[in-house]
């Protein structure tokens, strides 16, 4: 495990509807990103890069039956990813694995012209945003 350094994330916890569900798309996104399993409890999964890991649990006490990101909350989780064409190799596969993808027809520059990424959602409202790093000509344009 990578040394933590103050003020970076420690883990984020997740609480979906259906474990099972959540394990299969998440464990598909997560180990392609990386991480590896870390805990497995009867209500819980979770997976771990360096120092922070994210959890999984199916709680008792959730009050609804699927996430919204247009609510106040979490909206979104946004990872790195290596290069432009591992995003557009994630966001091909991701439909087998339970992911759709948000926004198609600005695909890949929903969030901006210079800004090359994928927006998923899955089966229980959950929203990750996976970035490219900005090409060299991209980072020395000045706006």
């Amino acid at each position: 495990m990578s040394k933590a350094t103050t003020g970076m994330l420690h883990h984020v916890e997740l609480w979906v509807p259906d474990l099972p569900r959540a394990v299969a798309g998440w464990s598909w996104l997560l180990g392609e990103l990386g991480y590896v399993p870390f805990q497995d409890w009867s209500d819980g999964r979770s997976w771990r890069l360096g120092s922070t890991y994210l959890v999984f649990e199916q709680s008792p006490a959730l009050s609804a039956d699927k996430h919204d990101r247009c609510r106040p909350g979490l909206n979104h989780l946004a990872f790195h990813v290596e290069n432009r064409a591992m995003v557009d190799t994630l966001a091909e596969r991701a439909p087998r694995h339970g992911w759709t993808l948000l926004f198609p027809e600005r695909h890949p520059h929903a969030g901006g012209e210079h800004h090359y990424a994928a927006y998923l959602e899955d089966a229980d409202g959950f929203e990750v945003e996976l970035i490219a790093p900005e090409t060299p000509d991209e980072s020395h344009r000045s706006e």
